[in-house]
């Protein structure tokens, strides 16, 4: 009854949903709720050890029986040393340290994201998940054809017409077609500009154009308005992450559900200033001050290290302001589980392009 089947023909779900794989927001329970209301479920792995990546697959696997799961991975390249920009962006984080009693000088740990390599990739070859997707780019090719010889889908996400044609060249199955109100990090990977890049829906018609693979639509997509609008853009599926946020499922801070539920969406922003690299999240103190873009970030997923004891410290005084609170551009409160939500965009949805199509 969907008018474009490819997305569940390809990854064995029953619903062109892809819940979205939200790095430090969420582990298996999201994807679990998600997976038993037949969509996709997604496990973010590039904050996890590979370790805690085999737990929460257990954990999936014993609540979801053999659903399919997308497994993610970031392909950032490693940051350069850069003492320089270091010392710039302790100074200039210097008088938040002094206002918290904190010691501008004190040792701080290094912040990490894991780029997948050969170790995340036997994982991927021990666990063999129904699909693996990728943000910022692709790994290298001899990497990529272990992954494909798993047997899992591969995916990664375009944020251009360009970048969905190098991925697609490269054998992606599907590419995740992220615009400009999409939550999180951008997938930006061929050129480092953001300030340009497009809207969903400006996006989304001309990489579904470009290339032969499905496509599936993310950034900004809430209800069941958005998913029609997407299928008729040219979508085979959504990507849905915001949405997922508002779910008990979500792992997340009492002060970043208290930032969703104050808000819809137009209070958000593109910073870098949290790690480093381009991402959309709700405008709080550090970005107002510092940022949202600041030149003395260091380089991605560094800039967080020196902010983790003022985010620590302000928390206890329940105050957001060094902490990302990521977000797309559009959203609207609700207290439905992963499940539940899951149920109701695919209903609410079908509904909907069933009435345009009498």
């Amino acid at each position: 009854m969907w008018p474009d089947r490819r997305i569940q023909d390809l990854f064995a779900v029953a619903l062109p949903i892809v819940q979205a794989p939200m790095a430090g927001a969420q582990l298996a329970e999201l994807a679990i709720g998600a997976a038993q209301a037949g969509a996709l479920g997604s496990l973010p792995c590039a904050m996890l050890t590979p370790q805690q990546v085999r737990e929460q697959y257990a954990a999936f696997r014993a609540a979801a029986s053999d659903a399919p799961l997308n497994l993610n991975f970031f392909c950032h390249r490693p940051p350069q040393d850069d003492p320089a920009r270091e010392h710039a962006w302790r100074e200039r984080l210097a008088g938040y340290y002094r206002e918290y009693g904190l010691d501008p000088a004190m040792p701080v740990a290094a912040s990490s994201r894991a780029p997948f390599d050969p170790a995340w990739c036997e994982l991927v070859e021990e666990l063999k998940p129904r699909v693996v997707s990728f943000h910022f780019g692709l790994p290298e090719a001899g990497l990529l054809d272990r992954v494909r010889a798993s047997g899992a889908r591969i995916v990664s996400s375009a944020t251009s017409v360009e970048e969905a044609l190098w991925l697609e060249q490269r054998g992606c199955d599907a590419i995740i077609a992220q615009g400009a109100e999409a939550g999180g990090h951008r997938g930006v990977f061929l050129r480092d500009e953001v300030s340009t890049q497009t809207g969903l829906f400006a996006l989304l018609p001309r990489v579904a154009d470009a290339v032969r693979v499905p496509v599936i639509a993310a950034g900004g997509i809430f209800d069941a308005r958005g998913i029609a609008a997407a299928f008729a853009l040219g979508a085979a599926a959504v990507q849905i992450g915001t949405a997922y946020l508002y779910c008990p499922e979500a792992k997340i801070s009492p002060l970043h559900r208290q930032a969703l539920l104050a808000g819809q969406g137009d209070d958000t922003a593109l910073t870098n200033v949290f790690t480093g690299r381009p991402a959309r999240g709700i405008v709080n103190r550090l970005m107002r001050e510092v940022g949202p873009i600041s030149a003395l970030a260091p380089a991605f997923p560094l800039a967080g290290g020196a902010l983790a004891p003022l985010r620590a410290k302000a928390e206890t005084v329940g105050a957001d302001g060094f902490m990302p609170l990521w977000s797309g551009q559009a959203r609207a409160a609700h207290s439905l589980s992963a499940r539940e939500l899951t149920s109701k965009l695919a209903h609410d949805a079908l509904a909907l392009l069933q009435s345009r199509g009498r």
